[in-house]
C-alpha cells in the first residue's frame, strides 16, 4: 500500500476527529517564560561559557604544537604507560599535518568546559538518585528525554538563548552528554556492597564519611566509565555545535557541507577521531589502578626503604 492511499495520510487527517494539540506552542510559551525569568542567569552563563572556553583555547594554543604534543604524551604516560604516550604523538602530529591544529584546540577547549559543567551536575545528581528512590524515579524520564531527543534539536533552544556562538554549542553539549554521568554514578553507588556500608555505620561513621570514604572509592571504576561516556558524547556533540557558530572542527565540518568539500570534511572528521582516541584511552586508564604509571611511581616511592636515623 502506498503512502498516498493510507487512511491517515497527511492531507486527510483533518477529517479523522483527532484534535491538533499545540504542543510546540505550549513549549515555546514555557521557554519564553524561562528566558524572561532567568535572563540574568542566562547572561551570566553566556559570559562564563565564552570566557572559559576562549581562555582555555588561548592557553592551549600558547605553546608550540610540538611542545603541546610532548605535554599530552607525558600526560598519557602518567595516565597509563609509554605505549599510550607513543600513540599520542602520531595522533597529534596528524592533526598538525592537515592544518587543523587551532580548530582542534578550540574543540578540545569547548569539550573540556562542557564536560566539567556536566560532571559537576551529573555526579552529585547521580549520588542523590542513588540515595533516594523518589529522586531516581523523577530523574529517569528527564534523562530519557535528554538522551533520545535528536542531538540537533537541542541546538534550537540554546540558539534562542545565546544566539550564534560557542556558548550555545557548549550548553547543547552539556545537555546531550550529561545523562550517562548521572546513570552510571547512580549505578556505581547502588552496586557498593551493602555489608561494607553497614560496617561503616557500625563503626559510627556519618553519612558523608561513608559516601566519601567507602562508597565513592569503591564505585570509582564505574563512575569513571560514566566520565568516559560523557567525554565521548561531548566530543561528538561539539561537531554539531558548528551549526550554531560553535567554531572549531564543527565549523570546519559545516563549511565543508556547505561547499560540498569532501576532502576537508573528512580531514576534520578524522581529527575528531584522533582527539576521541586520545581522550578515550587516557580517561579509561585513570580507572585502571594497576596500569597507571603514576600509581606505580607513587607505590615505588612509598615502598622505598627509609634511611636509618643516626643517634
Amino acid at each position: 500500500m502506498s503512502l498516498s492511499t493510507l487512511p491517515l495520510a497527511a492531507e486527510e487527517t483533518e477529517g479523522t476527529g483527532i484534535p491538533r494539540l499545540p504542543v510546540g506552542e505550549w513549549l515555546e510559551t514555557g521557554f519564553d517564560w524561562f528566558q524572561d525569568t532567568f535572563s540574568r542567569l542566562i547572561d551570566w552563563a553566556d559570559i562564563a561559557f565564552e570566557t572559559s572556553a576562549e581562555g582555555l583555547a588561548e592557553l592551549l594554543a600558547g605553546p608550540d604544537a610540538l611542545i603541546l604534543t610532548a605535554i599530552l604524551a607525558l600526560i598519557a604516560w602518567l595516565a597509563k604507560d609509554w605505549k599510550l604516550a607513543a600513540l599520542t604523538v602520531p595522533l597529534m602530529l596528524f592533526i598538525v599535518s592537515v592544518d587543523l591544529w587551532e580548530q582542534s584546540l578550540q574543540t578540545l577547549a569547548m569539550v573540556a568546559v562542557a564536560v566539567v559543567v556536566a560532571l559537576l551536575i551529573a555526579i552529585p545528581l547521580g549520588v542523590l538518585a542513588a540515595k533516594s528512590q523518589t529522586v531516581s524515579r523523577g530523574v529517569r524520564p528527564v534523562l530519557d528525554l535528554m538522551q533520545t531527543m535528536p542531538a540537533l534539536v537541542w541546538l534550537i533552544p540554546t540558539l534562542f538563548m545565546f544566539g550564534l556562538g560557542m556558548p550555545a554549542g557548549i550548553l547543547a553539549t552539556i545537555i546531550f552528554a550529561l545523562p550517562p554521568g548521572v546513570r552510571l554514578t547512580e549505578l556505581a553507588i547502588r552496586q557498593v556492597d551493602s555489608e561494607v556500608v553497614e560496617a561503616g555505620h557500625a563503626f559510627g561513621s556519618t553519612g558523608l564519611q561513608i559516601l566519601f570514604r567507602i562508597q565513592l572509592p569503591l564505585a570509582v571504576k564505574t563512575i569513571m566509565a560514566g566520565v568516559n561516556q560523557v567525554i565521548m558524547l561531548a566530543l561528538s556533540m561539539a561537531v554539531f555545535a558548528g551549526f550554531v557558530g560553535g567554531g572549531g572542527l564543527g565549523g570546519v565540518v559545516v563549511g565543508a557541507i556547505n561547499r560540498l568539500d569532501l576532502a576537508r570534511g573528512l580531514e576534520a572528521g578524522l581529527c575528531v577521531v584522533m582527539l576521541a582516541v586520545f581522550l578515550d584511552r587516557v580517561t579509561a586508564s585513570l580507572s585502571a589502578e594497576d596500569g597507571r604509571m603514576l600509581s606505580r611511581l607513587l607505590r615505588r616511592r612509598r615502598q622505598a626503604p627509609q634511611p636509618l636515623a643516626v643517634t
